[in-house]
């Protein structure tokens, strides 16, 4: 009872710290003064505005959902939706694949008809809702004008961040500019759930990308998602104006700020598959075990001086060592060059500074050529005189840097969530380390000994 004070209280200062030190929009409905020279139609109450939410995808880029506005005027006639998600890759996917880790994600504003639109949509499966946005006119000019000055060929590129910056936070900051901060005063708490608990979730469909995001972004992620910043998600968005009363007035009775809702187009949504954390762990496990229960001592001759343990059936069993040495050498060594990369080279700062690159090494690429030794030759990989310092002293350093890393899971050492990895990965990545170690490399012969 005692700890459920102190939780409450902490929560309470929380809120009134961050009541404090949000900037409040101003309460007047006026337009901003760099949207001033937009022109708006004469007749406002026949121009209509509807929030369209798409749920989320089964491909990488689509798997938050998306938000879009649509413009309809009755005036002209024309019917118009402005989307926030687009990117151009033009340039060639080289060009955009470096961009993209160096952090430069250029995403633009676009206008479509809503048939053209919805039939993007449908062709990738994904439901989509229309919700009537119930604003007076003034607030639908504020609204318009920020559209036509977003359309600006100087405007319409924005520099797009997953979190903060991303085609639904768009509308909910327009939204909110138009309704005079309304929205983010009635959402100023905070959720129950972080930024890594939320990615996790909503990449459940491609449990390979939940798990990659898991290991490549570091603690920033593991703060506490205010309501307001929770709104970067689409359905979160929408479920959220759901509650939000409007200034709007009929038959005496206030509207709330959505009405009319819509489902434009229904599909099932996207199978969540088998945690990515108990795939790795079983692709993990299996083996080891398998070259555990096949280990043998080494009958008495000089290697026994030197390596005591060896395998069984040397031609099944180094494939077997092999083909894991292949995927922990390229799974370890690409999260360890982008995550290092990434530190020195990237905007992405949720990369940064990431605790498992005690885990992750970019020289773990290394690997693949002794793996491939083993996979093809069925022996262990001969030193020489001159490399078996290295590898002896590199593959002590990893041990000792696994159980440090152990160390900081138990005690709680780091801000930076790596429970899931120490659990599910840590345990045979470290036996299977151990394993390579012991049989894995056959020591140099002393120079006084010929045969």
């Amino acid at each position: 009872m005692i700890k459920n004070r102190h939780m409450t209280a902490f929560r309470l200062i929380r809120l009134f710290v961050f009541m404090y030190l949000l900037p409040l929009p101003a309460l007047s409905q006026q337009a901003p003064v760099e949207t001033l020279q937009y022109q708006v139609p004469v007749d406002m109450s026949g121009v209509y505005f509807y929030l369209i939410t798409v749920d989320v995808g089964d491909m990488v880029w689509d798997n938050f959902g998306h938000t879009a506005l649509r413009v309809y005027d009755e005036n002209t006639n024309t019917d118009t939706v402005f989307n926030w998600g687009v990117f151009d890759i033009s340039g060639g996917v080289g060009v955009f694949s470096w961009n993209f880790f160096k952090g430069i994600m250029n995403y633009r504003l676009a206008t479509n008809t809503p048939s053209q639109e919805f039939a993007m949509y449908r062709e990738q499966q994904r439901t989509v809702w229309q919700d009537k946005l119930n604003l007076n006119n003034p607030q639908k000019e504020i609204l318009y004008r920020r559209l036509m000055w977003n359309l600006e060929p100087e405007n319409v590129e924005y520099a797009y961040q997953y979190f903060f910056d991303n085609c639904t936070t768009k509308v909910r900051d327009y939204l909110d500019e138009a309704l005079a901060g309304k929205i983010s005063r009635q959402y100023m708490g905070f959720t129950d759930k972080t930024f890594r608990e939320q990615v996790q979730s909503h990449y459940q469909s491609v449990p390979l990308i939940a798990l990659s995001l898991d290991v490549l972004m570091n603690s920033n992620i593991d703060r506490t998602v205010t309501e307001w910043e929770g709104m970067y998600l689409p359905l979160q968005l929408r479920q959220r104006l759901l509650n939000v009363q409007s200034d709007v007035a009929e038959n005496g009775e206030q509207l709330m700020l959505l009405s009319e809702s819509q489902v434009i187009m229904e599909f099932p949504a996207p199978t969540i598959e088998t945690n990515g954390y108990y795939v790795s762990s079983l692709v993990l496990w299996t083996p080891v075990i398998l070259l555990m229960l096949s280990l043998k001592r080494i009958r008495q001759s000089y290697f026994a001086n030197y390596a005591r343990v060896g395998l069984k059936i040397p031609r099944i069993s180094f494939r077997i060592l092999g083909m894991l040495g292949l995927l922990t050498a390229v799974f370890s060594g690409v999260y360890g060059i982008i995550m290092l990369g990434s530190w020195f080279v990237s905007d992405h700062i949720d990369t940064h500074h990431n605790l498992n690159l005690l885990l992750f090494w970019p020289t773990d690429l290394l690997g693949i050529l002794v793996a491939l030794r083993w996979l093809f030759f069925c022996k262990p990989w001969l030193m020489t005189h001159n490399s078996q310092p290295f590898i002896n002293y590199y593959l002590l350093v990893h041990v000792v840097a696994m159980v440090i890393y152990a160390v900081i899971m138990v005690f709680g050492l780091a801000a930076q969530s790596i429970s899931a990895i120490a659990i599910y990965l840590l345990p045979g990545f470290f036996l299977y380390t151990v394993l390579i170690w012991l049989v894995g490399f056959a020591p140099a012969k002393p120079k006084d000994v010929f045969f």
